[in-house]
């Protein structure tokens, strides 16, 4: 339905031309949609109203985005709901990816971070309706727990204005909450389906709800509108993971660019996600010139993950080999004295070998994480005198990120080497990891070891109980939002003209509280009744993915592993971390001009944004504070070369905070995965300038077509330096830090990332009569879009503790960036039928930037190809059924070191193999759903 409520002259002409679009196959652009297109002053208003009725939701959704996009000021790409008001996706990550520029970063198969133009991730920031919100992770803004079902339309900015925070680089997304506004009067609208995943055949399920009206009261009209969402998918997971490093013993020739695997793993998953959502909105117009809104939404994403965790020591006896710089014997040594880890003579390469008698590390692992975020804002319009308006908001959000552990039982090895497996490793191909178990026998001497039988189930090795832990671990961050924005409409230089003023005050507190209950003495075990026999912890269940590990385990019972945790609350003390635990504050008081000015060929909108930023941080005993102000100048000029064609030309700045818990003035510990990561309160942000040229083509009688460039140039670039922490200092009974990976922010040098992006959306129907083709095809259309850029900065020398160069200054490409990101979208749309089959690829990206070769290199994520479908089918204008079907292709998602950047700036020659390293690989299955969607 398209509702347009008291069109002027001006935009009645503007909307007519919209209608004849829609009789080509229907259009739906909410009254709020219309209420953005820009009034001519002077103009009488009239109380009439027109509705067209759609049944087309893609071409309805295209149609209406492209038409908030047209009008916009500035570069915006713009994801719209349908006539049934719904996006096509479960969360928003998923929902803006099919848009132009945008890339996404996915965790377990699923859409979670959201990169512009191939920017870094932390580039992007997160609004609800024009507010900035702080995501519980903080400042990468996760968009994987926002379902799409709270969104009226999501609207992407990729050139900054003054009256956006100047922490906007990349662009902003923008979700556009719905209002009873939106519709004509009572409105209702649901979704129930269900599903199955692939692996497993585990199930999912989603529901949800939208009810609103508006009311005549006596002093003027109310909306209300109330929404709830849930979401629900249970999964497995096929996960290989390896750590690579150069060994000091392992001084052959060739080392240089020999890399082997200290530690192997499998990381088994059964994961339960669920999204909630309750969202409410009121809105009162006591008349024209009053708008009062409050709006309330309330999102959860919850995490329950059951991780088998098998870790293969293979560098447990490094110690046994003796540094040798002489080439090997011709003869392979059959019978070493070491383990075989490293030891080129006897066969062994890092990529296949045999190591002998290592210590399987083993981890049960029970996580309840759960994110949520809480935003409630009460706004307030109002216009007087000669076209004035003051706008007031407050805004009052907390996000929680809930990382508890209801309990995590850690098996290890004995000591006694002949109780401990035997393993051939086989990683010559990236995408498999084949581990083949033996027994281990000794041979004559103390130090001789060889393999044995063959062992099918590694739980028949012995591994006893070590340690029993439960973590109750909780960040909240409190954001509060006041803005007050005075403009005033009037004609300036010949043109119609908007000047604004504004001033904005945020203050946001990030809180981390953490305590970890241990246990690991045979007392403790026995008096929480807590098997230290993993035989007695757990199931005698089938492998539940596709590629088996080379050898067969047994889950962990979950119900055990609750019961053991509450047995572990009654008898142990929960002991806090202080090294984990901060408190860090950031104000920002931000201030802004701007203007707009509007011509019969276009617009010209400038201004400059000041904001001046206040952190403290404090952390055991410890409080760092700092402050900085930074100026934010804009231009942005839109040329309209006729009524179908226009030209955008921008000039924005921005500037990139560190993350708040990596300006507390401590280090967080994560015994799990064996991190250390340190803060730096000192640390500068990024800032960054741009450059925008674009060219937009709306065709008539349908269709769209742009091309742009980009560039981008950005100083004191926020990096994380890794290494292996290698010292005692935080050692505790039951943990050795020293060998964990110590990661800290600090600036790099400056760079710079260009590049262009281009985009086409077609429908064959308005065109089939001039092309001579059957009526039924005309249902056919497509959308397009590529992505491609080049990015590159400085990463500073690095220098040992006595001023020794260890690695010369280099170039790397922007982390997060992608070189080629495209989308390529196929659907049918005719007689109630709306097919549409999308595919999208990112090329590698940049994970990690490594100071040395610790780590064996730069971590990259290779290629990620995605394919989704769905089908709806309208029984009527009330009733659909859709099915959808996800991850078609399910290519494996694969991290890798590529070390070369680093040798080659140590001067060593590198060969084409380095990639073979990988160091993460999942996979995780198809899913399929269907369900009812009914409206009135």
């Amino acid at each position: 339905m398209l509702s347009i409520t008291q069109p002027g002259a001006a935009r009645r002409a503007f909307y007519r031309a919209i209608l004849m679009t829609s009789a080509c196959g229907g259009l739906f652009v909410s009254p709020a949609v219309a209420q953005e297109a820009p009034a001519v002053p002077g103009e009488e208003e009239a109380g009439e109203q027109i509705v067209v009725n759609g049944s087309r939701p893609i071409v309805e959704s295209e149609e209406a985005a492209l038409q908030v996009q047209k009008m916009s000021d500035s570069l915006v790409a713009v994801a719209a709901s349908d006539s049934v008001g719904r996006l096509p996706d479960q969360n928003i990550a998923q929902a803006a990816s099919r848009l132009p520029g945008i890339a996404v970063e996915r965790d377990q198969g699923q859409a979670r971070y959201i990169s512009l133009r191939g920017a870094p991730k932390n580039w992007t920031t997160l609004s609800f309706d024009g507010i900035n919100v702080v995501s519980p992770e903080g400042r990468n803004a996760r968009f994987d727990s926002i379902p799409s079902a709270i969104a009226g339309k999501i609207i992407v900015s990729k050139a900054v204005t003054p009256d956006m925070p100047g922490e906007t680089v990349a662009g902003n997304v923008n979700i556009i909450t719905r209002s009873a506004f939106d519709y004509s009067g009572f409105h209702i609208a649901g979704k129930a389906g269900a599903g199955v995943a692939e692996y497993g055949s585990r199930p999912q399920y989603e529901g949800s709800l939208v009810l609103s009206d508006r009311f005549n009261v006596g002093g003027g009209e109310i909306g209300v509108l109330v929404s709830g969402s849930y979401y629900e998918r249970r999964m497995i997971t096929d996960n290989f993971e390896h750590d690579w490093e150069q060994v000091s013993q392992d001084v052959r020739p060739g080392y240089e660019t020999r890399f082997w695997t200290h530690e192997t793993e499998n990381k088994l998953y059964r994961l339960t996600r669920k999204n909630w959502s309750v969202s409410g909105r009121l809105d009162w117009k006591p008349d024209d010139n009053n708008t009062i809104s409050l709006r309330s939404i309330y999102t959860i994403f919850t995490d329950d993950e059951a991780r088998d965790n098998y870790r293969f020591d293979m560098d447990d006896r490094q110690g046994d080999l003796v540094a040798n710089s002489a080439a090997c014997n011709a003869t392979v040594n059959t019978a070493p004295t070491t383990s075989g880890y490293a030891d080129v003579c006897i066969g062994n390469t890092p990529l296949k070998g045999t190591i002998y008698g290592i210590d399987i590390r083993q981890r049960s692992t029970l996580r309840a994480f759960k994110q949520s975020i809480f935003t409630n804002t009460l706004q307030g319009t109002h216009k007087f005198g000669e076209g004035w308006t003051l706008d007031w908001l407050g805004n009052y959000t907390e996000s929680k990120d809930d990382r508890s552990v209801v309990g995590e039982a850690s098996w290890n090895s004995p000591n006694t080497r002949n109780l401990r497996p035997t393993v051939a490793y086989d990683f010559t191909d990236p995408n498999l990891s084949p581990l083949t178990l033996y027994t281990t026998t000794q041979l004559s001497g103390p130090t001789r070891y060889t393999a044995g039988a063959q062992v099918t189930a590694i739980d028949t090795f012995t591994k006893p109980l070590a340690t029993f832990t439960v973590l109750d671990a909780v960040d909240t961050t409190k954001a509060y939002t006041g803005r007050l924005v005075l403009s005033r409409e009037t004609r300036f230089l010949g043109a119609d003209a908007t000047f604004k003023a504004g001033f904005q005050f945020d203050q946001r507190t990030k809180v981390v509280d953490e305590n970890l209950l241990t246990l690991d003495t045979a007392a403790q075990f026995s008096a929480a009744g807590i098997p230290t026999d993993y035989n007695q912890f757990s199931l005698d269940t089938a492998f539940m993915g596709k590629i088996q590990p080379g050898y067969t385990f047994r889950y962990f019972d979950t119900a055990k592993m609750r019961a053991a945790s509450a047995a572990a609350r009654k008898v142990g003390t929960f002991v806090p971390q202080i090294a984990n635990i901060y408190n860090v504050r950031e104000q920002v008081f931000a201030g802004y001009l701007m203007g707009t000015l509007r011509y019969d060929w276009g617009s010209i909108v400038g201004g400059a944004r000041v904001e001046h930023v206040k952190n403290r941080g404090i952390a055991t005993g410890i409080t760092a504070e700092a402050e900085q102000t930074l100026v934010f100048p804009s231009l942005h000029v839109n040329y309209n070369l006729d009524d179908t064609k226009k030209v955008r030309l921008s000039l924005n700045t921005g500037a990139a905070r560190a993350d708040y818990d990596l300006l507390r003035p401590n280090v967080v510990i994560n015994d799990t995965n064996e991190t250390i990561s340190g803060g730096n309160p000192a640390v500068k942000p990024e800032r960054a300038w741009g450059l925008d040229g674009y060219f937009e083509w709306y065709v008539k009688p349908q269709g769209y077509l742009m091309v742009g460039v980009f560039y981008k140039h950005v100083t004191d670039v926020l990096y994380t330096q890794r290494r292996t922490f290698g010292s005692n200092a935080l050692n505790t009974a039951a943990f050795d830090r020293s060998g964990y990976i110590f990661s800290g922010i600090t600036n790099g040098g400056s760079g710079r990332i260009y590049g262009m992006e281009a985009a086409a959306q077609f429908q064959l129907e308005p065109w089939a009569e001039e092309l001579g083709i059957p009526s039924w095809m005309g249902g056919f259309g497509i959308s397009a879009n590529v992505t491609v850029n080049n990015s590159k900065v400085s990463k500073p020398a690095v220098y040992d503790t006595a001023g020794a160069l260890l690695v010369a200054s280099r170039k790397v490409r922007l982390p997060n960036t992608s070189d080629l990101v495209y989308n390529i979208g196929g659907y049918y749309e005719k007689y109630g039928f709306s097919l549409r089959l999308q595919y999208q690829r990112r090329s590698k990206w940049l994970d990690g930037i490594a100071d040395t070769l610790t780590d064996a290199g730069d971590a990259y994520w290779a290629a990620d190809d995605e394919m989704d479908f769905s089908a709806r089918y309208a029984v009527n204008k009330h009733v659909e059924i859709y099915f959808d079907a996800q991850n078609l292709l399910n290519q494996p998602g694969r991290r890798f070191v590529d070390p070369s950047g680093i040798l080659n700036a140590k001067g060593t020659k590198t060969n084409g193999a380095i990639e073979n390293y990988t160091i993460e690989w999942e996979r995780f299955g198809r899913r399929y759903s269907g369900g009812i969607r009914v409206t009135f």
